[in-house]
């Protein structure tokens, strides 16, 4: 039987064909006709987007052509020149004054915000340090509306460049600390931008942190949110730039400077000990192990070996400022894991007195100094966290009283659980800080003779006869000093008799074997005719903290370590 003429062999007819399928033109198997019309939009929508680009493109090429200041602003190149150009030098913003009205300068700053007025001005406040002014973008014959709408645009916290003139404002600017000037701009390039979505804003690190120990805290209405602690120690580039964290540093780093410009003053040498020790030698308890080649070594606790060490071998009086090393899990707003020792260790030729007469001398030295030096940083940190002003002997006699009368002032107050051979909690501390402040106007005074069973081995017990018999009740040449009521050094008259060393570290609980590879050359040291000395060791963060009255310690350091933070 033969088949259909066009019919594939095997079938009897025709597969039926879908709707459209093929009509195009009457060709078979072209494109349909909503394909085409589609097809035919989308054309001509490219050839409306390339004309409508060709315009902008012929626009801006018009402006450009146009931009009076077409070379005065924009982005600068890395700036990574083989030759050192010859440019202007730049000026600080905290050398200027009325007097330099109308004085052209050039400077480097971080734009702290930047608002476009109107086609034709803009403002930026502009950022060196803690000092702040605004600048003026104006149009004009020489400056034109492309660069102010260019720099109204500049994301907060971009450095730029700025070439303008030094001007007296109609009106003081309220909202910058050089209120009584600004700059009218005539260059202004972007060294380095910022990008315009930063992870915190300075606007909330420049606000105190939550009180310690909360992350957040009931806002009220219309009020930010306060950034946590732990966002601001996170993002340290941006968190120090704000005013009070750079006040911080200069306070810090005026507390090392009267440190030792005092003591240079009185014959001290300075030296730097090791920081990596071969055992464990105050404690294993509290102390940081780490490899050391193919066998343990461990981070220095403090430097009391060493600074006793030199006094034996002929330094006379010796300081050292170095890293300290506490491996305590103490989650306190006044506890660091490691922080920086201010050490000292002197001679005396009749009583452990000439070196704590020296020691609060020191300290009256270092806070006068920052009362006379400091006080515009402090006044910074002071706008952020309000605190009354550190407050001195007015007679300038340091109040020094011994660890039993501070006993008798709190039982005086009211409270019962404290004892004379016990140590006081920070509770008490803080009290008896504040009967103090009361009784003798200052919020600085030490306590001395402190029970001996609370003390290091190495501390010279008291001659002083106790109200028992009880070797464990007995009192020791040492003493602690206070600012606010909170513990801010520790010191003591140090053993320099060996065979009394010996017994004290035979006596220590657990005891302790002057023999033993972590103590013989430290007790080695005092067999050649060692001469008597004292000193102590002053925190330098917990200074900064009590003196300008921060919540925590933590915002003393831009690098805090602490049991819960080893970043960045």
């Amino acid at each position: 039987m033969s088949t259909p003429a066009g019919n594939p062999e095997g079938s009897s007819s025709l597969p039926e064909r879908q709707k459209g399928e093929g009509e195009s033109k009457g060709l078979p198997g072209g494109p349909s006709k909503n394909a085409i019309k589609k097809a035919q939009k989308e054309k001509e929508k490219a050839e409306k987007a390339a004309k409508r680009k060709e315009a902008e493109d012929k626009q801006k090429h018009e402006a450009a052509a146009s931009d009076v200041s077409a070379d005065d602003y924009g982005q600068l190149p890395i700036i990574n020149p083989k030759e050192r150009p010859n440019l202007p030098t730049s000026s600080r913003l905290s050398e200027l004054s009325e007097e330099s009205e109308d004085k052209a300068i050039c400077f480097f700053a971080q734009v702290e915000n930047a608002r476009v007025q109107s086609a034709k001005l803009a403002f930026l406040v502009l950022r060196q340090r803690t000092e702040t002014i605004q600048a003026v973008v104006a149009a004009s014959d020489v400056l034109s509306k492309q660069m102010v709408k260019w720099a109204g645009g500049i994301s907060p916290e971009s450095r730029v460049r700025v070439h303008g003139l030094v001007k007296k404002p109609k009106d003081p600017v309220t909202s910058a600390t050089l209120s009584n000037l600004e700059i009218h701009v005539q260059k202004l390039h972007v060294v380095n931008p910022a990008p315009s979505q930063l992870p915190i804003q300075l606007e909330d690190a420049s606000r105190p942190v939550p009180s310690f120990g909360t992350e957040e805290q009931e806002v009220k209405e219309g009020e930010r949110p306060m950034l946590s602690l732990k966002a601001r120690l996170d993002n340290p580039a941006l968190n120090q730039r704000t005013p009070q964290n750079i006040a911080i540093r200069r306070v810090k780093d005026g507390v090392e400077t009267l440190f030792r410009e005092f003591l240079h003053q009185h014959g001290f040498d300075s030296d730097h000990t090791p920081k990596i020790i071969g055992a464990a030698t105050e404690g294993g308890g509290t102390v940081f192990e780490v490899g050391y080649f193919a066998t343990k070594a461990y981070l220095a606790q403090s430097p009391q070996f060493y600074k006793q060490i030199l006094i034996a071998g002929g330094a006379e009086r010796v300081m050292e400022v170095g890293s300290v090393f506490r491996a305590e899990n103490s989650n306190t707003h006044r506890h660091l894991c490691e922080f920086t020792g201010l050490d000292f260790e002197m001679e005396f030729d009749y009583h452990y007195h000439e070196v704590l007469d020296l020691a609060e001398d020191l300290l009256m030295y270092i806070i006068k100094g920052l009362k006379e030096r400091y006080a515009a940083e402090t006044a910074v940190v002071r706008k952020v966290y309000p605190m009354p002003e550190f407050q001195l002997p007015k007679d300038g006699k340091v109040p020094r009283l011994t660890f039993a009368e501070g006993i008798q002032l709190l039982r005086d107050s009211g409270e019962e659980d404290v004892s004379e051979f016990e140590d006081l909690s920070t509770t008490q501390e803080k009290k008896l800080g504040r009967l103090v402040l009361e009784k003798y106007s200052t919020d600085f005074y030490v306590l001395d003779q402190f029970p001996l069973s609370i003390r290091p081995f190495y501390t010279m017990p008291s001659p002083h006869p106790t109200s028992t018999t009880d070797p464990k009740k007995q009192l020791s040449n040492s003493y602690d000093f206070f600012m606010r009521g909170e513990e801010i050094m520790s010191g003591a008259q140090r053993v320099h008799d060996v065979t009394l060393l010996e017994e004290r570290m035979r006596a220590n609980d657990p005891p302790l074997d002057p023999g033993s590879e972590g103590f013989k050359s430290y007790v080695d040291a005092f067999r050649y005719g060692c001469p008597p000395h004292a000193g102590g060791g002053l925190g330098l963060e917990r200074i900064v903290m009590f003196y300008l009255g921060l919540p925590n310690v933590r915002l003393v350091t831009p690098f805090p370590r602490d049991p819960q933070r080893l970043a960045p």
